[in-house]
């Protein structure tokens, strides 16, 4: 069975054909530029065919059209006919208290889809965007939607509401949501596949630390709590969001600094996090860098990144009442050893001992812990996009 995976952004387009009956990736790519000059589509197959293609690109329609058309194309083509494909995954970022689990899409979704977009205002109208796309490109075919926040609904209310009037809760459903959740899922399944137990014995702590960073409790499967709040900016600093700081400070700034809501929205998203601090870069990579060349701002929010995650994983092993393992994802997560070391140092009264040279490992899945750790420390590349095949499959059948 073949299903097709969409991830729609406002001028992009992600997808990636998977074979599930092995699991495989047959092709994935890019379309960039949707509704802008020189809009072209990136393309690369299974066995390593690849393309990079101008194509006028007025809409995600036509976007669409363009990804059915290199999928079936004479050289660059997986696929004959779009008959091959059973079904799309759709990634929806934003699913509110509506959507607990993943849905088959049908008018009534949509309907509750568009009451949503006030969530996340950025990031769910160019979902459904690309669904409303491929219904009309491909009629016929089921359409399903994967949310970001489904996985962390088991959460506890006390784990969501905030100190706020319970009044602002009622009437416009301000309270953690939490997102990642299709990362935190997979990761969290692959840790108990790894250690050989059922997830449902398992207290784990799954780490998705990249340029958008999360953290999630998950006890016997189920998430009771994550970082990440009403909104992404939530929680850890990012690499360029904030995180959790005193909301005094917000108007103190606004106030200093006579600026609009629409002004400190964006320092607080885009010009914060370990750039804000460092002032050099977004990109650990870039980071690291500069520590070497001496730069002190950069080593700082390093620190600050580590330090930060390092209370979330002491915290929500509380919050368990244990803790079995811990699951490093994502760019930082599965790539940066040197991180990885300096999360877990001061955390060995838990049971957590990394294995410095175990741990020197990139984009694999791997146990770096000393054989004698009680708590495992497990590397485990995230893969977004085989957990929505697998839902998606899991609800046509």
């Amino acid at each position: 069975m073949k299903i097709l995976v969409v991830n729609a952004g406002s001028s992009s387009l992600k997808y990636q054909l998977i074979n599930m009956t092995e699991e495989k990736v047959l092709a994935k790519g890019l379309c960039e530029r949707i509704g802008l000059p020189c809009s072209l589509i990136k393309h690369k197959t299974y066995d390593d065919r690849s393309v990079t293609k101008e194509i006028e690109m007025k809409d995600h329609k036509d976007a669409i059209a363009s990804l059915i058309k290199v999928l079936t194309h004479e050289q660059w083509g997986v696929i004959d006919s779009l008959e091959e494909i059973k079904a799309v995954g759709h990634r929806v970022v934003h699913g509110g208290e509506k959507f607990v689990k993943s849905v088959i899409i049908d008018e009534n979704v949509m309907k509750t889809l568009e009451e949503c977009i006030e969530l996340a205002p950025l990031h769910n109208p160019p979902n459904i965007t690309g669904i409303k796309a491929c219904q009309h490109t491909m009629p016929g075919v089921p359409q399903i939607a994967v949310f970001d926040t489904a996985f962390h609904q088991t959460m506890p209310k006390k784990a969501y509401i905030y100190a706020l009037p319970y009044e602002y809760y009622e009437k416009y459903r301000v309270r953690k949501f939490g997102f990642h959740g299709t990362s935190h899922k997979y990761v969290a399944e692959r840790a108990a596949h790894m250690l050989g137990k059922p997830i449902e014995q398992l207290k784990i702590v799954t780490c998705h630390l990249g340029n958008g960073s999360s953290i999630a409790a998950v006890d016997g499967g189920k998430t009771v709590d994550t970082s990440m709040g009403f909104t992404p900016l939530d929680g850890l600093a990012m690499g360029t969001r904030c995180g959790a700081i005193d909301p005094a400070v917000v108007t103190f700034i606004m106030q200093k600094e006579d600026l609009t809501a629409e002004q400190m929205d964006t320092i607080m998203n885009k010009k914060s996090g370990v750039m804000g601090i460092s002032g050099v870069s977004s990109d650990f990579r870039d980071l690291d860098e500069a520590v070497k060349q001496g730069n002190d701002k950069a080593a700082l929010a390093l620190e600050v990144f580590a330090y930060q995650v390092k209370k979330f994983i002491g915290s929500y092993a509380c919050a368990m009442g244990g803790l079995d393992a811990i699951v490093f994802t994502a760019g930082i997560g599965e790539n940066n050893d040197v991180m990885r070391l300096d999360i877990c140092k001061g955390l060995e009264f838990l049971g957590v001992a990394i294995d410095e040279d175990k741990n020197k490992t990139r984009g694999i899945e791997a146990d770096v812990s000393k054989e004698n750790a009680k708590v495992r420390t497990l590397v485990i590349p995230t893969n977004e996009e085989l957990a929505i095949a697998k839902e998606t499959m899991k609800l046509i059948s």
